[in-house]
């Protein structure tokens, strides 16, 4: 009697955690779904930026170096436009409701595109493309890791945070130094952050799930965690860009 008992205590433990499992992955996948969307929706806009008449709104052809792109004031202002959402999403992601939330997250991918068109007139079209693959197949295999390892990522937090903070201050202060010895700095430890905000955001993302949490709310934890993981693969890919990038002629 206390074995058959034991048994179905297994069984019905095995049953829910079968339903965790799944209602994670379903949520994950939800996830990935918005990231990679989000991720399109600017290479789209980022491509007509570029290419079509629109790129004379955003940015104005160097007299000194013809065919050469610089953003213009708009430009400057709809590149800096995407840390104002981030910030605004953050603080009344809360308070919207879903479609809300989403609004916001395609409005920051559309956006984000100018700052992606302003590499795509600095960088030949094939450096592009390959730094993308690389990118992409980089991102894939630290998320890879971050949500399957047993191993907790909490530890490093705080100095992936601290290391953010410090490329935020070094990139303001090189944009007045103009320093590439400062800005080749930058981009490696770029890499490296961002690489280990990868892993550490994914597994984040992952233990932030509950089964409890309504519709509603896990619509919003999922737009949520696709917006970070959004920018953790945009700046891995800048910042490889600006190592490995081949700039025009």
């Amino acid at each position: 009697m206390a074995e058959m008992y034991k048994g179905n205590l297994a069984g019905r433990a095995g049953a829910a955690q079968a339903e965790l499992d799944q209602g994670l992955r379903s949520h994950m996948l939800s996830v990935y779904n918005y990231m990679t969307s989000g991720v399109l929706l600017t290479g789209i806009s980022a491509y007509l930026l570029a290419n079509t008449g629109l790129r004379d709104v955003f940015f104005a052809e160097s007299m000194v170096r013809p065919g050469h792109f610089a953003p213009n004031l708009l430009g400057m202002i709809a590149m800096f436009a995407p840390l104002g959402l981030a910030l605004f999403f953050g603080m009344r992601i809360h308070k919207m409701s879903v479609a809300t939330a989403q609004a916001v997250f395609w409005v920051f991918a559309a956006v984000m595109g100018v700052s992606i068109a302003s590499i795509l007139l600095q960088y030949t079209g094939a450096s592009v493309a390959r730094v993308f693959f690389i990118s992409a197949a980089s991102f894939g295999g630290l998320s890879l890791y971050g949500y399957t390892t047993k191993r907790s990522l909490s530890g490093f937090g705080s100095f992936l945070i601290m290391g953010l903070i410090g490329l935020l201050v070094a990139s303001i202060v090189n944009i007045f130094l103009a320093s590439s010895a400062l800005q080749f700095a930058i981009s490696v430890i770029g890499v490296l952050v961002f690489a280990g905000l990868t892993a550490y955001d994914t597994q984040r993302i992952k233990d932030l799930y509950s089964e409890s949490y309504d519709s509603a709310s896990l619509g919003k934890l999922a737009i949520s965690g696709a917006l970070t993981l959004y920018l953790d693969f945009i700046n891995l890919f800048i910042m490889l860009m600006q190592l490995f990038g081949q700039r025009r002629e």
